[in-house]
């Protein structure tokens, strides 16, 4: 039975928040508390968002373990963006740290205590004092499930403020206005498969990442770039997609992520020979370098034959010498990790990892209060009506790589920023101007092809082929030659995902629709990736293309970054399959300009 506007429901709210993830329910926790009728829709229940699985902490110059400030802060986030970050909002994230997680503190959030009662901080990649000088403790930790206890503190108090959540539901497709201003979302309850209309004054978008494109992955299954996909397919740009962290420590073989906090507590990587490698690429930070420099020389000393293990395929990350007690104490997931995934007891003997996706850097692009803008001769406008934060967003405060922690801040920084926006721009209850007769149009086109399709191909299919074409062609090294021809196979996928087929057309709660309508938004997230880095001529941050190597003397590319061509910012545009781009902004709000100089350690 096909979908028509006749049985569709409107409902109207204030503001209607997509994603109940740690931005999603600190911007909806805002604006709860100033009085305004908030609605946020969840493919999940909101502590299962994938916020859940951060582990090592939240970053913020607190200076309780050792001298700190936002300044050093500010410079390790320019210097791990790989001068991609605009350092505005790079400025205004790292001075608003403290007062944000003092806030958390103050909600309840049981971090670990140090003995004089303060806040525990550990040591991570790229966070350092004295600009570079040495290794600072900056991570302020909750174990290693600090985004356990970040979620479940946000949404204890959300439920206090008396937040509306519609658990289980799946935003479709952003509604604009014949102005462009956007008004609402369609949205599909998976219980019933009933089709909305969530009408609003605003709509804040915190689906999270889509490192569902990707074979190898320590994303949650939900994290399919639902918020990048309805913003393609509502004509705005993707910025700076070419950009996907890898984490160096996922479980081989099982992708499941192992806190950089093990090396911020003391782990140490070794090779095949037994040797703690990173000391010869990193002689400053050895081990807690930044996440994409970590990556590649694990990738480089399993290319050399110095993996291990009978392949040779993955490096030991060694915790042992760290005793029982601190593990149980401060890495007590890894432990139970390690048992489940690797057969492993850390306490004993080393763990396999490989470098595994983890964080898309790029996204949805915004100015530092969330507005989504867009650029128009030249300048970023923004668009009424519609907000994004979190890793769906790009601020573009993580560049080209973000450094550990920063996505916990992230989340905190700019999704309270967002919410105070809001409500300074937001009447509660004003009247709200009928939708447009088209609102549903393409909602519905989408659903009742798919009601049609009863022979098309199974979308799994298709997102497997996606995946192993990304993870071939889009990994920790790339070349020009693997780049162009992933573009080809991408674009020639594209044809196949519309001729996906639903043989089950039930309406209640039918998984292989939610399925099929995701591979959709995958798709618009793979091809901005697969498009943008194959333009990108460049070595920089996550994105290293062996043609474009050069030594760290090289006079005007050093380590294969060209600052005179490629120091912008990527916009991929869904419509035409086409790439623009815009300036990095290099003047902080208050501090002085980082210029760039070859990214050593």
């Amino acid at each position: 039975m096909s979908y028509t506007k006749d049985q569709i429901t409107n409902r109207k709210f204030d503001v209607v928040i997509v994603g109940a993830g740690g931005s999603g329910m600190r911007a909806s926790l805002q604006l709860a508390r100033a009085g305004l009728n908030v609605a946020v829709l969840s493919k999940v229940f909101p502590t299962r968002s994938h916020t859940v699985a951060a582990q090592g902490g939240v970053s913020a110059s607190l200076g309780n373990m050792s001298d700190d400030n936002w300044e050093y802060h500010f410079y390790d986030t320019v210097k791990g963006s790989d001068w991609l970050g605009d350092q505005d909002a790079i400025e205004f994230m790292c001075r608003e740290a403290p007062k944000v997680v003092y806030e958390l503190e103050h909600m309840g959030m049981p971090f670990d205590r140090n003995p004089d009662g303060t806040i525990y901080q550990r040591p991570f990649g790229g966070h350092t004092a004295n600009f570079g000088e040495k290794p600072v403790q900056r991570a302020c930790a909750a174990a290693d499930r600090t985004g356990h206890a970040m979620l479940h503190t946000l949404y204890q108090a959300n439920v206090a403020a008396r937040t509306t959540f519609f658990v289980e539901w799946m935003a479709l497709d952003l509604i604009r206005n014949d102005a462009g201003d956007v008004v609402g979302v369609t949205a599909l309850e998976m219980e019933t498969g009933e089709l909305y209309t969530l009408q609003a004054q605003t709509v804040l978008f915190a689906t999270g990442g889509a490192g569902r494109i990707f074979q190898s992955s320590t994303n949650a299954f939900i994290n399919t770039g639902d918020g990048l996909g309805m913003a393609a397919r509502a004509g705005i740009a993707l910025q700076d997609m070419e950009f996907w962290q890898f984490h160096p420590t996922g479980v081989a073989g099982a992708g499941v992520l192992l806190t950089e906090g093990c090396r911020g507590e003391g782990a140490i990587l070794l090779n095949s020979n037994g040797e703690r490698f990173m000391e010869r690429y990193a002689p400053t930070l050895k081990d807690l370098a930044p996440r994409d420099f970590v990556s590649r020389c694990m990738g480089q000393e399993i290319l050399e034959g110095r993996g291990c293990g009978p392949n040779k395929d993955y490096i030991h990350m060694k915790l042992d010498h760290l005793g029982a007690d601190t593990i149980r104490k401060r890495l007590p997931s890894v432990e139970e990790i390690g048992h489940n995934f690797a057969n492993v007891d850390i306490t004993k003997e080393p763990i396999p990892v490989v470098p595994t996706i983890h964080y898309q850097m790029g996204g949805i692009p915004t100015n530092i209060n969330g507005q989504v803008v867009e650029t128009v001769d030249g300048q970023d406008r923004p668009i009424k009506g519609l907000y994004a934060v979190g890793e769906c967003s790009c601020v573009s405060v993580h560049g080209a790589n973000r450094l550990g922690t920063n996505s916990l801040l992230d989340l905190l920084v700019f999704g309270k920023a967002a919410g105070d926006h809001i409500i300074a721009h937001t009447q509660a209850g004003a009247a709200q101007a009928n939708l447009p007769a088209n609102a549903t149009d393409a909602t519905l086109a989408r659903l009742n092809r798919l009601e049609a399709a009863s022979s098309g191909e199974y979308a799994q299919d298709i997102a497997n082929d996606m995946r192993a074409i990304m993870q071939a062609h889009a990994g920790v090294f790339r070349s020009q030659e693997t780049m162009d021809e992933g573009v080809r196979k991408i674009a020639a996928l594209r044809a196949r995902v519309a001729n996906i087929g639903l043989q089950d057309t039930s309406k209640v709660f039918n998984t292989a629709r939610i399925e099929a309508l995701e591979v959709e938004n995958l798709m618009e997230a793979a091809q901005a990736t697969m498009e943008s880095a194959a333009a990108r001529k460049e070595c920089r941050g996550a994105h290293l293309v062996r043609d474009y190597e050069h030594d760290v003397t090289h006079p005007t590319c050093p380590l294969g970054r060209n600052d005179a061509e490629w120091m912008k910012h990527t916009l991929w545009h869904s419509e035409g399959n086409s790439l623009s781009y815009k300036p990095v902004r290099t003047q902080p709000l208050t501090a002085e300009t980082v210029p760039p100089k070859p990214r050593t350690f």
